[in-house]
């Protein structure tokens, strides 16, 4: 593994790239108080009582997007979608606004800009919710830099660190579809059960279309927060523990096995597919690893569990959590689960 004399270390330092995502924010949590970096977004506690959530998410043309996949009106949808989906994550109920950096060189098309904008604010209509400022640069780079505000409800936030051994495992919808989408935009080759390969045409229609349309303009699920609300048992405690499924189904119960010192034991034929891609080899790894489908994940007492279900449809149980170390693993076989890997920051 490569080294590299760092600036202000007495010795040799690795690269972000050796590091990865997970191994820098470990490393990154010393310069924050404690806890801070441990969930989606960020509470902080209003002088009038009320909790602000905070949340920033970078795009960069070339990692995370490319004309080749989306146009700017999509782009600036994912870009609003992804920070409010962090916002639902932590049990957001009011959508303050969004603030936007833009920078892009300056041979960059006026109507690009304008179509990023469009997408951005198309976003947030539902919400009721503005765009309220942010900055603009040049650079050799297309980028954009979005934070989002809101507001908690009275119950209280979504933690990672929430859920207790014992919690069922669910999860708000389908997982792989984005990954799906992304593979027929980019033209990429799929491989069915029996056969070696299969061409794009051979997916029914239907299918392609909604899955090009969860890669380009997610649905966040804020509306989630508000069907925890109305399920939870009457008498019983708010604790929920959760995250969103941003950086894949697999990622998403790691982490909340690992910050409630659980284990989560995934059932496999429980696996959140579209039954349509069930016919495709790719879609367990897509399902597990693929990213980018916004849905949240969360655990739950077995009773407030079996209420959402019946409150919110779509919601998919996936397992439970059990005592443990942070491990994910199959129910039954109690083997690691290992998906394809998915998307890096650094990789």
């Amino acid at each position: 593994m490569p080294e590299h004399q760092g600036a202000d270390s007495a010795g040799p330092t690795p690269t972000l790239g050796d590091l990865g995502e997970w191994h820098l924010l470990d490393r990154l949590r010393a310069f924050a108080p404690p806890g801070q970096f441990d969930d989606d977004a960020a509470l902080i506690e209003e002088r009038g009582g009320g909790v602000l959530v905070v949340n920033t998410d970078v795009l960069v043309e070339g990692v995370h997007f490319s004309d080749a996949t989306m146009g700017p009106g999509d782009l600036g949808w994912r870009a609003a979608a992804a920070n409010l989906s962090d916002l639902a994550a932590m049990g957001c109920r009011e959508v303050v606004g969004l603030t936007v950096g833009l920078v892009a060189p300056p041979c960059t098309p006026w109507a690009w800009v304008e179509g990023v904008y469009g997408g951005l604010t198309a976003a947030l209509a539902p919400c009721g919710a503005p765009l309220l400022g942010g900055d603009c640069s040049s650079g050799s780079e297309r980028l954009l830099a979005v934070t989002a505000l809101g507001r908690l409800g009275p119950q209280g936030p979504i933690r990672r660190q929430d859920g207790r051994a014992g919690d069922v495992l669910v999860c708000s919808g389908l997982h792989g579809l984005s990954r799906l989408g992304l593979a027929l935009l980019l033209e990429q080759p799929l491989h069915g059960l029996q056969s070696d390969r299969i061409t794009i045409s051979d997916l029914p229609e239907e299918l392609r279309q909604r899955a090009i349309a969860a890669h380009r303009r997610p649905r966040p699920r804020l509306d989630v927060v508000a069907a925890l609300e109305q399920s939870q048992p009457p008498g019983d405690p708010w604790r929920v523990g959760g995250t969103d499924s941003s950086d894949g189904l697999a990622a998403a119960l790691t982490a909340i096995a690992r910050t409630s010192s659980c284990d989560a034991l995934l059932d496999r034929s429980a696996l959140p597919i579209d039954p349509a891609m069930a016919p495709l080899r790719e879609a367990t790894d897509w399902c597990l690893g693929g990213g980018e489908d916004f849905e949240l994940v969360l655990a739950l007492p077995e009773r407030w569990a079996q209420r959402l279900e019946a409150c919110l449809p779509g919601v998919r149980r996936l397992g439970r959590l059990v005592a443990g170390t942070g491990q994910l693993l199959w129910r039954g076989t109690k083997e690691p689960v290992r998906p394809a890997a998915g998307f890096s920051h650094f990789g």
